[in-house]
């Protein structure tokens, strides 16, 4: 079954991080896909509006916010390398979206609160998960220009980046991660200055490890979201808390 949505928000907060270390937290056969010598990892932010399956009205659509960690990787095919995102823990304030995650539609779900403060040039997001394990908080002011960035140097070359829609999710099952393809006609990322992020994952990482390196933005993107084959893997890695 595939998805309709609008993605009304989508902040990509990212960290450099020590490849070594994201390497010992993903499941085999995933491998850190690198920016500039340094693995890539991150928060997204996401607000979803008129989210319903494909060829229904969009004003049955639900509306949700979500937050997921995320890692860039890499993994080798018989028809070469492929590449993608693998998201350890997702949350959203969506009870539907918690129940039918991972059950009717791939991507396990956990049920979190969220705080949002939102202007015309401002974004504050806050999320705390119901089991109160995973704190996120990031906040970005809208900017003209890409910079202060150690992993890209300009802004077309972080968005072809992050155009890549495959995203693999953590199952019950430790040896299958579900597939989930997003699919947008363009992909349209702002600049915006990180005035600061926190995160109990990335904090918890050995210090010097990761780093904040910039953040992108959004906005107003209809999408689908289309299942993909589930991706088996051998061992689950080192346990994320995130």
């Amino acid at each position: 079954m595939r998805m309709a949505s609008v993605v009304a928000r989508r902040l990509l907060v990212n960290y450099r991080v020590d490849p070594a270390v994201v390497a010992r937290l993903l499941p085999d056969p995933l491998r850190p896909r690198l920016a500039g010598g340094w693995a890539v990892a991150g928060i997204c932010l996401v607000r979803l509006a008129q989210v319903r399956p494909v060829g229904l009205p969009a004003a049955l659509g639900l509306r949700s916010e979500n937050a997921a960690h995320r890692f860039a990787v890499e993994w080798d095919t018989p028809d070469g390398v492929r590449t993608g995102v693998y998201l350890p823990r997702r949350h959203t304030d969506s009870a539907i979206a918690a129940l039918v995650g991972g059950r009717l539609f791939p991507g396990r779900h956990r049920l979190a609160k969220f705080t949002v403060r939102e202007t015309a040039r401002e974004l504050e997001i806050g999320c705390v998960s119901g089991d109160r394990r995973t704190r996120v908080w990031a906040d970005v002011r809208l900017s003209g220009r890409f910079g202060r960035s150690e992993l890209f140097g300009e802004l077309d070359q972080a968005a072809d980046f992050f155009t890549c829609g495959s995203g693999y999710s953590a199952t019950r099952d430790p040896h299958r991660l579900d597939g989930v393809a997003m699919q947008a006609e363009q992909w349209r990322f702002e600049p915006v200055d990180l005035i600061g992020a926190r995160s109990t994952f990335f904090d918890s990482l050995p210090a010097g490890s990761a780093a904040l390196d910039h953040a992108l933005l959004l906005r107003d993107t209809p999408a689908t979201w289309t299942p993909l084959p589930s991706l088996r893997v051998s061992s689950a890695g080192q346990p994320v808390q995130a």
